[in-house]
C-alpha cells in the first residue's frame, strides 16, 4: 500500500514538473520587441516578433500602436515578403525638431496584413525607428493580433508597478542612458539615421537573439516532456519493486 502511494506521488510529481517546464517554454508567446533594449537618443532597427500560439488558426493581421506620449520623428518599416504594410500618422500638438527640421506629424499605428503566420511558427516585422526619446526609460508598443478564425488578441497591458507580467502584456522597449552625442551607441541601435541607413548591421544581432529565445523554449519544452516521462517510469517501477527482505526471512525459517 505504501509503495503504491509512493508510486502515485512520484508519477504526479513528474507530470507536474513536466507541465511546469513545458509552460515555461511558451511563457513568451506574445508579441514582443527584439532586441528589448536600446540607448536613449539613438536610431536603430527593432523587430516586432509575433508567434502563433494557436494550433488551429493562422495570424493574418498585426497592428502596432506606437507610444503616443513619446512620438518618433522617423518610423520606417522594412518590407516583409507576402505582407502589406500601412503607417498611419497623427498631427503632433508639439512639433519635433530633427536634424534642423520641424516635424509636425508622426507615425501612430503600423499595420501588417495580407500574409499568414501558420500555427507553430513566428514572424518578425523589422522597423527602423528614431530618434529615441531621452526623457523616459521605456517605450510601450501596444499590439493587436488577428487570426483567420476571427479571434482578436489585444496585447495592450502596460507593465505593472510591482514587476509582475500581466496576462496580455504590451511589448516594451527599455531605454538606457546614451552617450550624449545623439547617436546612441548602446544596444540595439547604432549609427545615425540621417542617410536613411539607420540601424544597419543590427539584423544579425536581432536574429541571434530570436534564435536563442526560440532554442531555449524548445529545450525547456523537451525537458518538461522528459521529466514527466521519468516521473511516470519511476512511479511504475516503484510499484513493482519486489519485497526482497520479507522473502529472505521466510527462506531462513
Amino acid at each position: 500500500m505504501h509503495r503504491t502511494r509512493a508510486a502515485a506521488r512520484a508519477a504526479t510529481l513528474g507530470l507536474a514538473l513536466g507541465g511546469a517546464l513545458a509552460l515555461a517554454g511558451t511563457a513568451h508567446a506574445h508579441v514582443s520587441v527584439d532586441p528589448g533594449e536600446a540607448a536613449q537618443g539613438s536610431y536603430g532597427v527593432v523587430n516586432f516578433k509575433v508567434p502563433n500560439e494557436r494550433a488551429d488558426a493562422s495570424t493574418i493581421r498585426l497592428e502596432v500602436h506606437l507610444d503616443p506620449d513619446h512620438p518618433l520623428a522617423s518610423v520606417m518599416p522594412q518590407p516583409v515578403p507576402g505582407w502589406d504594410v500601412e503607417v498611419q500618422t497623427v498631427t503632433l500638438d508639439e512639433p519635433l525638431e530633427s536634424h534642423g527640421n520641424r516635424i509636425t506629424e508622426a507615425a501612430s499605428v503600423i499595420t501588417w496584413s495580407g500574409g499568414e503566420i501558420a500555427p507553430g511558427t513566428f514572424q518578425q516585422f523589422p522597423v527602423s525607428i528614431g530618434q529615441l526619446p531621452t526623457d523616459t526609460d521605456q517605450l510601450v508598443f501596444k499590439a493587436i493580433q488577428t487570426y483567420d478564425s476571427d479571434e482578436i488578441v489585444r496585447w495592450i497591458e502596460e507593465p505593472t508597478a510591482d514587476g509582475t507580467e500581466p496576462e496580455h502584456p504590451a511589448a516594451v522597449l527599455a531605454l538606457t542612458p546614451g552617450d550624449g552625442d545623439g547617436h546612441g551607441h548602446g544596444a540595439p541601435a547604432s549609427g545615425d539615421d540621417t542617410d536613411g541607413d539607420a540601424g544597419h548591421g543590427t539584423e544579425s544581432v536581432v536574429a541571434d537573439a530570436a534564435d536563442a529565445t526560440d532554442t531555449t523554449a524548445r529545450i525547456l519544452g523537451a525537458g518538461g516532456i522528459i521529466a514527466g516521462l521519468a516521473g511516470i517510469t519511476f512511479g511504475v517501477l516503484a510499484g513493482r519493486r519486489p519485497t526482497g527482505p520479507a522473502t529472505g526471512d521466510r527462506s531462513q525459517d
